[in-house]
């Protein structure tokens, strides 16, 4: 067996070797920035969580996702199922990339159920939540209460948005500001399935405010949803008006490097990100907050 003064000698040359595999792995993966390294690792952990708690559900395998929920709610399965492959095509031909697995999709029977997998408020409201790893879709039956159900699913609900986040996360490694993936999510589905939140800003409302790009991420949940995701959207929107559509996406792969946002947009767009958001808020007709 070792002793003490033997172990003192070689821990130094353990670590140096813990260290050299840990950079080695980060090589293998691509991850530049450990905090990617870790929020990846964190995702994966999540995933499996979720599974491992969702293990008595019921399960419904498509091409590309896995549907999980409760005992006996086929239909309501079959139409996120279906919603789901409907806007997979679409979603990774914007995105030019497709998840290397099976996306799974959890099915809450209602508000309370979601809410208690994130612990919420029970007065907190969602149709669909993208949490590391894993979709959770709100039952139609808790919003459609009248007209043709699948249809208004197909139409209005959250797929195409929370899949987009997934994507996001997959090509970014967690590594993205709030509102560019918001922005990101929204103008996918606005593309795809024409919906867009209410945002008072843009219908000149004498009360509403547009944000500097650093108050905005960081008081995002404080702010009013309309404002705060409609200026992440038309913010996405002018990029996608002044580059190109590509360059929204290119952004996403600087960022995978482990850059920041103005660095990425920098390398991107070849433009500071600080021109940006100048011409941005000058644009706005409404009042600018600092």
């Amino acid at each position: 067996m070792w002793g003490e003064k033997t172990f003192f000698i070689i821990r130094p040359l353990l670590g140096l070797v813990i260290a050299v595999l840990v950079v080695a792995l980060l090589h293998w993966l691509k991850i530049a920035n450990p905090r990617q390294a870790v929020f990846n690792c964190s995702r994966f952990l999540s995933l499996g969580n979720t599974l491992l708690l969702t293990r008595d559900y019921e399960q419904m395998e498509t091409e590309h996702f896995t549907v999980r929920f409760s005992e006996g709610d086929h239909q309501n399965a079959a139409i996120v199922a279906e919603a789901a492959e409907e806007i997979y095509e679409p979603v990774t031909q914007m995105f030019n990339y497709e998840p290397p697995a099976s996306t799974v999709i959890v099915l809450h029977p209602d508000s309370t159920s979601l809410a208690k997998a994130f612990g919420w408020d029970r007065a907190e409201k969602a149709m669909g939540v993208y949490w590391r790893g894993t979709i959770r879709i709100l039952n139609p039956d808790e919003w459609i209460t009248d007209g043709d159900k699948r249809q208004t699913f197909m139409r209005e609900g959250p797929m195409a948005h929370e899949f987009a986040h997934l994507l996001v996360d997959c090509l970014t490694l967690g590594n993205y500001p709030r509102w560019y993936t918001e922005g990101i999510a929204q103008y996918v589905e606005k593309k795809i399935t024409g919906f867009e939140l209410y945002n008072p800003a843009k219908y000149n409302d004498e009360s509403a405010e547009y944000y500097k790009f650093t108050f905005l991420e960081q008081n995002f949940d404080e702010l009013d949803p309309g404002l705060a995701y409609g200026q992440s959207l038309q913010a996405v929107e002018l990029i996608a008006a002044e580059y190109g559509e590509d360059m929204v996406f290119q952004i996403l792969d600087y960022l995978r490097k482990g850059d920041g946002l103005q660095q990425s947009f920098a390398k991107a767009t070849g433009k500071s990100f600080d021109t940006f958001e100048k011409e941005f808020l000058a644009g706005r007709q409404s009042k600018t907050a600092v």
